[in-house]
């Protein structure tokens, strides 16, 4: 009897330290016999500790106090183990655990704009896309539930998980981001469409401080596809904005005053901004001479990163030292102690300072025909350029609410549009922007193309027939009526159609070469290049002739955004068209101008195909109307869907091959960033 109790106990604690080792250092190139786990390259702490037999230990950045103290206001450091949730994400690294240190050398255009990119490096989400770019997985969320019809939308958040100020996040910082920010007018004079299920609001409730509800109006299964690639976080840190919401705190305006502002949303327009963008200026470059008074730099963030330093030149963040992920060895992420963004507009001074290596990673605003330059300095820089597909297109719109009338009254012509369209030698911008290695294509509004596409449409006008576009430009009435050699507009005033553009949205030799063209075809058309907060100054005043910017995306992102099928046909960020349609459509005809019935059916049909059962006969014949309503006008006007490319510096360890060069699935995301390492 005694030799099997000592045999017993033996097994016993041969089972409790087995069940007690160190958990393998796992990578997704090398699995060492572990299984993966429910999502791509992540798993829940215990579904890796059950997976691997191990307990996880959690080990931080040796330089984690240091890059705390550089956070304003923000508190001496607890133990790592304290600062993580009870329920980490634990990420498998693609190649290797990493090293910790340096600082991450990134390059924008300005504040505001080209960011995105370099953005999405420390962004967070609720979930997000995995790599694979159809699952989406969970991130700040660990699980989410819909109900049978999508009118019900569940999120479990993480328990212990900390705002980088180390104050608990729960389900109450949803409800107040989408009460107190996101649909208060105040705050947001119009709510985005995202928020919005066919134009009603949804209701948030809180279950518990770790489960939060999306109750919809009507269902919509793409709220979850917006979670998973939008820069817009569906999270604010209600402790900290929330003392300075009249509607939540009684002093908010008193304690606004004193610190020198007009009121409670004056303090929140500083933090948060005025919009769900996650770039606005923040304090210490917008409100600089009141930094000293508020009680932070910046608001406190879940993100990967934060802000300590905003100037007209660029940023610095440090590391979050309450992130909520860590490595399979139990090291908290982000490797990386710093990021530095330097904002250079000049587009060849930006290329300059690629090839000369001073950059780790940059994909927004490079265009194909940059790449040949890239490449041949590579391998004196030592870094790496890839190619990679694109979602969205170079497009072409022209503005059909033009505050001038005659011009309005032309480009208000679909047959207008038509000559445009056939008047541009696609195979030609095929051949010199994108070197042959791009698709000619019209416009469509989604990208790749639903089954419930019909292929005329992807050929629609599409053609080179410059004699078809005179034709049409004749019955239009824009002939050369004062024998200059130029068409003119019905009324005898000279049409000269100029178009202004970023090299942010689109590459300059494609623009160059529809400006040469439509020329061809007798409209005089140039073309100047302006810097990104000109041209949305421009388009938000109504007062561009064309729009220039790459547009298109994929089914999931529609069905979670409607502004490509409604006017003015997209956002601020990128290509709108139809501005004074929009305002009628906003304020119910008290202002601007009405659409035609085409536009307002269009509007009621994203509504409805938003809240069609995915691939049902309702959803397919939904889809293949709004096709047919927004190629069949030509609000937009495709050219050719190209490569585009990547750029990173060989040091920049744990990169991963992207499967597109986009702004779609939010850049990055996809890629873990916070799992990067510099090996130097």
């Amino acid at each position: 009897m005694m030799r099997k109790l000592l045999l017993v106990g033996a097994a016993l604690f041969a089972f409790s330290t087995s069940a007690q080792a160190a958990c393998p250092a796992i990578t997704m190139a090398d699995m060492q016999g572990v299984a993966a786990g429910a999502f791509p390259g992540q798993f829940e702490l215990a579904e890796f500790e059950s997976a691997a037999s191990c307990e996880l230990s959690f080990s931080e950045n040796p330089n984690a106090g240091k890059l705390n103290g550089m956070i304003r206001g923000n508190p001496d450091l607890p133990p790592v183990a304290e600062r993580l949730p009870a329920e980490p994400l634990v990420v498998a690294p693609y190649a290797s655990i990493g090293k910790y240190g340096g600082v991450f050398d990134a390059l924008s255009n300005a504040t505001e704009a080209g960011t995105s990119d370099f953005l999405s490096t420390r962004h967070v989400n609720l979930v997000r896309y995995s790599d694979d770019l159809q699952t989406i997985v969970p991130n700040v969320a660990k699980s989410w539930e819909w109900n049978d019809d999508y009118t019900a939308l569940t999120f479990v958040l993480r328990k212990g998980h900390k705002w980088s100020d180390g104050a608990p996040f729960t389900a109450h910082d949803v409800k107040f981001w989408y009460d107190n920010l996101a649909t208060d007018e105040n705050v947001i004079a119009k709510p985005k469409d995202y928020v919005l299920v066919g134009g009603e609001k949804m209701t948030v409730d809180v279950i518990d401080d770790l489960t939060v509800r999306f109750n919809l109006p009507a269902p919509k299964p793409g709220l979850l596809a917006h979670f998973a690639w939008s820069y817009a976080q569906g999270f604010q840190p209600k402790h900290f904005l929330g003392q300075f919401h009249p509607g939540i705190s009684a002093d908010a305006d008193e304690k606004a005053k004193a610190m020198g502002f007009e009121n409670g949303y004056a303090v929140i327009a500083a933090y948060y901004g005025n919009s769900d963008w996650t770039d606005t200026p923040s304090p210490l470059l917008a409100h600089a001479d009141k930094v000293a008074g508020m009680p932070k730099d910046v608001m406190p963030t879940l993100e990967s990163f934060i802000t300590i330093q905003d100037t007209t030149e660029g940023r610095h963040y440090v590391a979050n030292p309450y992130f909520h992920m860590v490595d399979t060895a139990g090291n908290q992420l982000p490797y990386i102690d710093e990021q530095d963004e330097v904002y250079i507009n000049e587009n060849e001074v930006r290329l300059l300072k690629l090839v000369n290596a001073e950059v780790d990673y940059k994909a927004q605003s490079l265009q194909l025909p940059s790449a040949p330059m890239l490449m041949d300095g590579s391998e004196k820089g030592n870094y790496t350029v890839l190619l990679k597909p694109t979602i969205a297109q170079a497009a072409f719109s022209v503005n059909l609410t033009s505050a001038d009338l005659e011009k309005r009254k032309v480009f208000g012509n679909v047959k207008f549009r038509q000559a445009l369209s056939s008047a541009i030698n696609r195979d030609e911008i095929n051949d010199v922007a994108y070197f042959g290695l791009g698709t000619p294509t019209q416009y469509t509004g989604f990208s790749p193309n639903p089954d419930f596409v019909d292929p005329k449409w992807q050929s629609y006008f599409a053609a080179f027939d410059p004699d078809g576009a005179m034709k049409l430009l004749d019955e239009v009435g824009v002939v050369d009526k004062d024998g200059d050699g130029n068409r003119d507009l019905p009324n005898g005033d000279a049409l000269v159609m100029n178009i202004q553009f970023a090299t942010q949205g689109v590459a300059g030799q494609v623009v160059e070469l529809v400006a040469q063209h439509w020329t061809n075809v007798g409209i005089k058309t140039t073309s100047k290049e302006i810097t990104p907060d000109e041209y949305r100054s421009a388009q938000s005043s109504n007062q561009l002739d064309v729009g220039a910017w790459i547009m298109g995306k994929p089914l999931p992102i529609v069905l979670g955004r409607n502004e490509e099928f409604r006017p003015p046909f997209g956002n601020y960020f990128d290509h709108r068209t139809g501005m004074l349609w929009a305002e009628w459509m906003d304020n119910d005809g008290a202002s601007g101008v009405e659409p035609p019935e085409w536009a307002k059916q269009m509007a009621k049909d994203i509504d409805a195909f938003q809240s069609a059962p995915v691939g049902s006969d309702e959803s397919n014949r939904l889809g293949a109307a709004l096709v047919e309503a927004l190629t069949g006008n030509l609000v937009m006007i495709g050219t050719v869907l190209g490569p585009a490319p990547i750029f990173y510096r060989n040091e920049l360890q744990n990169m991963v091959e992207f499967k597109t060069q986009s702004y779609e699935y939010y850049r990055t995301y996809p890629y873990r960033p916070q799992q990067w390492w510099l090996d130097e």
